[in-house]
């Protein structure tokens, strides 16, 4: 997990700095950021480090990103998604939870606190960015020509 973290963080250091950016790779690199915090949430509930409510929370609104995201191009048009603060503080707040319960597990004696304060942390922001999210799409869906009701397409 932690070389990930470092490899993805090192990734797009370098792509901003040296200009090294494709439309590719800004599909996929947030698309494969998604798929690793959901891979190590599943795995971490499956050895019960994390609650499983969390962890379903956490996917469900990825899920509900995706399933809005997919009906907004099919009624709507091309979407041009941009991670707004609140979804960037939760990416955030989700990755140092995540490295925050691997390190109490290898270390039993860091306070637990910790790690109770992040998981509250990721609660609520992974609520109020799915909600974010769900508004932000949903007044862009009503504003397209036609109110959203296949308004691209017409």
């Amino acid at each position: 997990m932690y070389q990930a973290a470092a490899s993805d963080a090192l990734d797009g250091f370098l792509a901003r700095r040296f200009g090294w950016q494709s439309l590719l790779g800004s599909i996929l690199d947030p698309i494969a950021d998604k798929l690793l915090l959901a891979s190590v949430f599943i795995a971490l509930a499956v050895l019960r480090l994390v609650p499983w409510w969390l962890m379903a929370v956490a996917l469900a609104r990825d899920v509900i990103i995706v399933a809005g995201a997919a009906a907004y191009r099919v009624l709507v048009g091309p979407l041009s998604a941009q991670p707004s603060i609140v979804s960037k503080i939760n990416t955030l707040c989700q990755a140092s939870f995540v490295l925050c319960v691997v390190a109490r597990a290898q270390f039993p004696q860091s306070p637990g606190w910790v790690e109770a304060g992040l998981g509250a942390l990721v609660f609520v922001t992974t609520v109020v960015s799915g909600i974010d999210y769900v508004m932000t799409y949903g007044r862009r869906a009503a504003a397209a020509p036609g109110g959203g009701a296949h308004g691209a397409r017409s």
